[in-house]
């Protein structure tokens, strides 16, 4: 058996300094799990000069990513860089190089995971991903080897703590969506750029992965339809309550008999059901199964230590994987990707569900029958409705409630009434989940 395992560290920012902290901090404890040392040999980052409030042996940091790729010494390359272009070569790199790999990298395996998937099985060399969907939750090794033995009929939850923590923040404390961003920024909590969070991308990547892991499939990113927070807006949550529902940022996969239904969007969900608790920056994944039926977990999904936690614990695998000589135990995704099925993507426009609509209408008679009969000539009928005192003047909100209807009947009917003289600007609408 080898004395010890050698890592290096591609990308040294916020994760990789987490990382660093732990496998330092619980050095022993980790030696006595894996029995040897994991000693990480070499850091690459393109900063050498910034202090990460982490002391290092002269030569460990460098600026040259070859120095780790290159070093035959090394047995398994963690990639903590982001991006899809560098990211995705330097990974092929380590891969044919014989060298496992760990990545938080969501972004990367959504658009290039059949590439390099395909790769690691061809290789025989081991891959691990858990930090790159649900941060510190195990969902990726729940999904690949704890329900491997079930058959899933679909998954659902909150997926990025960035939306949550926003929309949590607006229904506890109140403030419109522009300035609570600003405050996440402010505290840390939100991107600069906030765009592939706040508008649904972030969300969507890890749909791609929780789809193919949970139904054994091939599934594409650019085939989840994904919208964002920006549009909510303290009037609709404040529906929301009356309506007795929390708005939530939902990643949605639902296996039917023909294909796969995914989604990415806001939805009101019953305050009842577990995951309207869920607040601040938890993400929480609900998995249907046939056996074990409903089982829901939960934890922050974001942030340096529980990101840096799933990392080395794929770590950890990996390396006593190697020393028993087991590498490649269990694919990537729980088949062999030749063994993937593939399944159908049924197209949004399918999507059966009750749906929330507020819009703003000139208060004069006879455009609530209009309204009405738009929502008619789409076959959509109204469960319930709510007309909120003019804010300005010669105008109402007016907040309806339908009953079920497909997605393309609503499209429909939204596209008509937004055509009507007396509706000002778009119409507002949110998916009510009654039945997750």
């Amino acid at each position: 058996m080898q004395r010890a395992v050698r890592v290096g560290l591609i990308g040294f920012g916020t994760i990789g300094t987490g990382v660093v902290k732990l496998l330092k901090k619980n050095r022993e404890q980790i030696r006595e799990r894996v029995g040897v040392p994991v000693d990480l040999v070499r850091i690459a980052d393109i900063d050498t000069k910034r202090d990460r409030g982490v002391r290092l042996a002269k030569g460990v940091l460098v600026g040259d990513a070859r120095k780790v790729l290159d070093d035959p010494s090394i047995d398994i390359v963690i990639e903590l860089m982001g991006g899809t272009g560098l990211a995705r070569r330097f990974v092929l790199e380590a891969i044919k190089a014989n060298k496992d790999v760990v990545t938080a990298n969501k972004a990367l395996l959504a658009h290039h995971g059949d590439e390099i998937f395909g790769a690691v099985e061809r290789a025989g060399v081991e891959i691990g991903y858990e930090a790159s969907v649900g941060g510190g939750i195990p969902i990726i090794r729940t999904l690949r080897e704890s329900l491997g033995g079930d058959r899933h009929h679909a998954l659902f939850g909150i997926v990025n703590g960035t939306t949550n923590y926003i929309l949590s923040k607006m229904s506890n404390q109140g403030g419109e969506f522009a300035d609570v961003l600003a405050e996440a920024q402010a505290d840390g909590l939100a991107e600069a750029d906030p765009s592939f969070d706040v508008d649904g991308v972030d969300a969507a990547h890890k749909l791609t992965l929780l789809v193919e892991l949970a139904f054994g499939c091939r599934f594409r990113f650019a085939d989840v339809p994904s919208e964002g927070i920006r549009r909510v807006t303290q009037d609709d949550i404040a529906f929301a309550r009356e309506f007795g529902y929390a708005l939530k940022h939902l990643a949605v996969a639902v296996r039917h008999k023909d294909g796969i239904e995914a989604r990415v969007h806001p939805a009101m969900v019953p305050q009842q059901h577990p995951l309207a608790r869920v607040d601040g920056a938890l993400n929480a994944i609900v998995v249907d199964s046939e056996a074990l039926e409903s089982s829901m977990y939960v934890g922050l999904g974001a942030g340096m230590m529980p990101t840096a936690t799933a990392v080395v614990g794929d770590l950890m695998e990996i390396a006593c994987n190697r020393l028993h000589g087991c590498r490649g135990r269990v694919a990537p995704l729980g088949l062999p990707t030749a063994k993937l099925r593939k399944l159908a993507t049924l197209p949004a426009s399918r999507a059966i569900g009750t749906y929330y609509m507020r819009l703003q209408v000139l208060d004069r008679p006879g455009e609530l029958a209009k309204i009405s009969g738009a929502l008619g000539r789409a076959g959509i009928s109204i469960a319930s409705m709510l007309q909120q005192p003019a804010k300005r003047r010669g105008s109402v909100t007016l907040v309806m409630r339908t009953h079920e209807a497909s997605q393309r009947s609503l499209d429909r009917a939204v596209s008509a009434i937004e055509k009507l003289q007396a509706v000002r600007g778009k119409v507002v609408v949110i998916r009510i989940e009654e039945n997750l």
